[in-house]
């Protein structure tokens, strides 16, 4: 998250900047409905007549760390081929048909789920959505296809070995992880995408996509009735079953270690964190508005006013909160000249200490309150933004009123709550670190795990 101002901001401005917009979004004008086809198929619809298009937003669980252990980048190349030709069009007529139609077809693999995004104007929504049914359903995995993609995968993978910020992420969560899935690169390495073949594509489609599997978001001008059908064409012919296996618990390892990976280069890049707070946990809001005040808020929160306001040690530096399935992180990043590393992490552990003895004060507490509430709507500016928000409503088990109950949530958070938390969730003892490039005054207190490129 890198963050760029010409001004600087205080909390005050920053707050009233935010309230002149959520007065003109209407956040409280977002209606869900449940849309279930007569195959059977869930989908949570937001009606949106004012521009005649249809956006449809989707995952199916299970991601990155549910690839083979020999065959990581699996998910991410499959991503990768879906829209290179599906059904009796080789990949230059499929994309050339999207193009024709003004189609956005999109896949991506995260760690733990595989998404699409698909958005079309409604007068072509007819064809659009068979191009959809054919990616999911029919594939091809043509070899040009695939080769010309494994030759993309790979010339990425050998610029990523080179990019500290890149570099250091994957030595975090190797330190951290270890062998659980949660430690391994998601997008593969040189020789498991040398080794994915085509049958190794169609398995994972066979294993992973189906119909118990899935979560639907869809924003548009378009009813339930005529969504119905649509679910049906779309989803209606995957298996009714997945054969998904769940990675386990992963048990963080490395706790309060710092690893130094050495590269040439004039400014470190650090990557910090802990174990966190999962996502069904009572006291996520307050974990939440606690990172807000901590490292979350950008140019108000505690990590940049010390760390780049007060002491010009960096140009950005952050936290956030990661609630993954199986593990929970609350983690963070800075980078700063080699000479001033060794200052930004003892700031840093300072932060994250002094948060963890007093809290944050009362007004911080009121502060990150309203910023969170009132930049929320910007958070639904789009049709593809609050499908989005449809689909994360699902796999969290929100509820489908989330939207309207969320300020009730983060309102109920108080100083007493914030206090609780950052006593029991921070600990700088256990902040593992991570410096990739030449630190002065650094000492690592352990070997940096080794990551293959």
């Amino acid at each position: 998250m890198m963050l760029k101002q010409t001004i600087s901001w205080g909390s005050g401005a920053l707050v009233a900047f935010v309230l002149l917009f959520a007065s003109i979004a209407p956040a409280n004008a977002v209606k869900v409905e449940r849309v279930v086809s007569p195959g059977g198929i869930e989908a949570w619809l937001v009606r949106d007549h004012s521009i005649p298009i249809t956006a449809i937003e989707f995952s199916f669980r299970g991601g990155a760390a549910s690839d083979p252990k020999d065959k990581t980048g699996l998910s991410s190349m499959v991503s990768s081929l879906l829209d290179e030709g599906a059904g009796d069009l080789e990949s230059q007529a499929f994309q050339g048909r999207l193009e024709t139609l003004s189609v956005r077809m999109s896949f991506s693999a995260g760690q733990e789920t595989f998404r699409g995004s698909f958005k079309t104007l409604n007068r072509n929504r007819e064809e659009a959505v068979s191009l959809l049914r054919m990616a999911l359903n029919e594939p091809r995995f043509d070899t040009e296809a695939i080769e010309r993609m494994r030759r993309q995968i790979t010339a990425g993978l050998k610029r990523k070995s080179t990019d500290p910020n890149i570099v250091a992420s994957r030595v975090w969560r190797r330190a951290v992880f270890g062998e659980h899935p949660y430690g391994r690169p998601a997008d593969g390495t040189l020789k498991s995408i040398a080794d994915i073949s085509a049958q190794d594509l169609r398995g994972l489609v066979a294993r992973r996509f189906a119909r118990d599997n899935l979560i639907v978001g869809v924003v548009g001008d378009i009813s339930p009735a005529d969504l119905a059908p649509i679910l049906d064409r779309i989803f209606g012919d995957l298996p009714a079953t997945t054969q998904r296996s769940s990675p386990s618990i992963a048990e963080t390892t490395a706790d309060g270690e710092t690893f130094v990976v050495q590269m040439d280069i004039p400014q470190s890049v650090v990557v910090f964190g802990q174990q966190g707070i999962k996502r069904d946990s009572p006291d996520y809001y307050t974990a939440y508005v606690m990172n807000y005040i901590l490292g979350g808020g950008g140019f108000s929160s505690r990590l940049y006013t010390e760390v780049r306001e007060k002491r010009g040690l960096a140009y950005s530096v952050y936290s956030y909160l990661n609630p993954m399935q199986r593990a929970a992180i609350i983690s963070g990043g800075v980078s700063t000249r080699n000479d001033q590393v060794a200052q930004s992490i003892d700031v840093i552990r300072e932060e994250w200490d002094r948060m963890r003895k007093t809290g944050p004060t009362v007004d911080e507490v009121v502060d990150a309150k309203t910023f969170m509430n009132g930049s929320f709507p910007l958070r639904l500016s789009s049709t593809s933004s609050i499908a989005r928000m449809l689909v994360a409503m699902q796999y969290h088990d929100l509820g489908i009123d989330y939207i309207d109950r969320r300020d009730d949530l983060i309102d109920a958070v108080t100083l007493t709550d914030v206090q609780r938390v950052a006593r029991r969730l921070l600990d700088p003892k256990k902040l593992t670190v991570v410096v990739v490039g030449k630190p002065k005054n650094v000492e690592p207190t352990a070997e940096a795990p080794e990551i293959k490129s």
